[in-house]
């Protein structure tokens, strides 16, 4: 972690050429920087039309000078915004000369970084700022400001005051435990844990679908050759991303395309047709195609209603490992008379369809949706990490857990250490106990100027 009494400066806007380019400077020798760089003070809180000049006075580019006074800046710090004009020859020779004055490079994430340290945001707020500039759907980048207005540390921060309500009646019952009445034994306990428990169920469940938002599904394309894999993903993307022919084998490496299935970003891999062949392309083709279905959340096997007699797909699709999801998708019912519909069979489900006749590719998108939990209906949405989850997890693991103590054994004691630890979990999503080496691979993550 940098020393923050270092001065950091760095370019804030997309590299490239722009009509206005953005250098932001951040630390306690602001002011003095500023006043060098512009040759007058700098009034608090007002655009002032300025020439960036050299040493010797020669002006480098001119525009607006924004100065915003410790605390009231986006770090935290006293803060200098440089709007001049967007090429990138100007801002380097802008950004130089303030290097020159005292100022250092920042670092990737930096700015908000100090944000953090400097109680401006929490560290939830501060991730949202990267999942804004990330967004890829626009359901994606509200979500992202929901968290950065505090949404989703309001609901972890509520967690945290039930856990301590009952961390507080806990503890308070075991320091009175001499007396006739068992306060860990009443229906005033069990009412509080009940509550706690959905709300655990409410904000974990809200957790996910920010955490679909942001990262999306993968879902891989398998079976064998000619069943249709390429025409379903040019179907989904709806654009010919795939070569489509009536010559088995044609994919003979890994093609992806990314769609959107009401604002879930959806990241599609076609795959080589699984089949035995002595073609070195093919055979690395399948390779490729295997490693792909081990990192799919969701795999759909393909199957060519002409060849699925007696539900023969099921030899085939052993290959699939069986923690996998995998739902069958039966091809070309417009060859075979039968009609399109979903239906579940031996706990796998099945869905019928023409991808040429785009018969029941309705069914395909609604199945996809139900089997991540993904509801686009779903309101005040925040965006979350897998990490968040993790954490959510690992609380709600710890209160049921030291409940499960405290019903077996009356072990209030163990109660109240599983509570405290249930709390310290949640605790890393809002960065109030954070490792330091994960705040680094957090920031580091961010573009340079944010």
């Amino acid at each position: 972690m940098n020393h923050p009494q270092d001065t950091i400066a760095a370019i804030a806007t997309a590299a490239g050429r722009g009509g206005i380019g953005i250098i932001r400077i951040s630390g306690p020798q602001t002011s003095q920087i500023g006043e060098q760089l512009l040759g007058s003070q700098i009034p608090v809180r007002q655009a002032s039309l300025k020439s960036f000049k050299q040493q010797d006075g020669s002006s480098i580019d001119s525009g607006l000078a924004l100065f915003f006074q410790s605390p009231a800046s986006y770090t935290g710090e006293d803060t200098l915004e440089l709007q001049g004009h967007g090429g990138p020859v100007v801002l380097d020779m802008v950004l130089k000369r303030v290097l020159s004055l005292g100022a250092r490079l920042a670092e990737p994430g930096e700015f908000t970084q100090r944000a953090f340290l400097n109680n401006k945001i929490d560290l939830a707020q501060a991730e949202a700022v990267a999942d804004i500039i990330d967004a890829g759907t626009t359901a994606a980048a509200m979500s992202a400001q929901q968290s950065l207005q505090g949404e989703f540390s309001n609901k972890i921060n509520n967690l945290q005051q039930q856990l301590t309500h009952l961390r507080l009646y806990v503890e308070s019952a075991i320091d009175f435990s001499d007396e006739d009445i068992d306060f860990l034994a009443g229906d005033e306990l069990k009412k509080i844990i009940k509550e706690l428990q959905l709300t655990f169920k409410k904000v974990t469940d809200t957790a996910k679908q920010g955490r679909l938002l942001r990262e999306g599904m993968t879902v891989v394309l398998a079976g064998k050759p000619n069943a249709g894999k390429s025409s379903l993903l040019n179907a989904l993307s709806q654009q010919d991303t795939a070569i489509v022919t009536d010559i088995a084998g044609t994919t003979r490496d890994i093609l992806k395309e990314q769609i959107q299935i009401d604002g879930m970003p959806v990241h599609i891999i076609d795959t080589a047709g699984l089949r035995e062949t002595t073609d070195p392309i093919e055979m690395e083709g399948v390779k490729r195609a295997k490693k792909a279905i081990a990192s799919a959340d969701i795999v759909l096997f393909i199957v060519d209603d002409r060849d699925n007699k007696n539900n023969d797909y099921a030899i085939s699709i052993r290959e699939i490992p069986q923690e996998i999801p995998t739902t069958v998708v039966i091809n070309k019912i417009d060859l075979t008379g039968n009609k399109a519909g979903i239906r579940t069979n031996d706990q796998k489900t099945e869905i019928r369809l023409s991808v040429k006749k785009e018969q029941g590719i309705d069914l395909l998108t609604e199945h996809l949706k139900k089997q991540v939990g993904f509801d686009s209906e779903e309101k005040n949405v925040f965006l979350a990490r897998r990490r968040h989850i993790d954490a959510l997890k690992r609380s709600e693991v710890l209160l049921n857990t030291g409940l499960e103590q405290l019903l077996s054994y009356q072990a209030g004691e163990l109660f109240a250490e599983d509570l405290r630890l249930a709390q310290q979990a949640l605790s890393e999503i809002t960065g109030k106990m954070t490792p330091d080496d994960l705040l680094g691979e957090i920031f580091s993550s961010f573009c340079i100027g944010k």
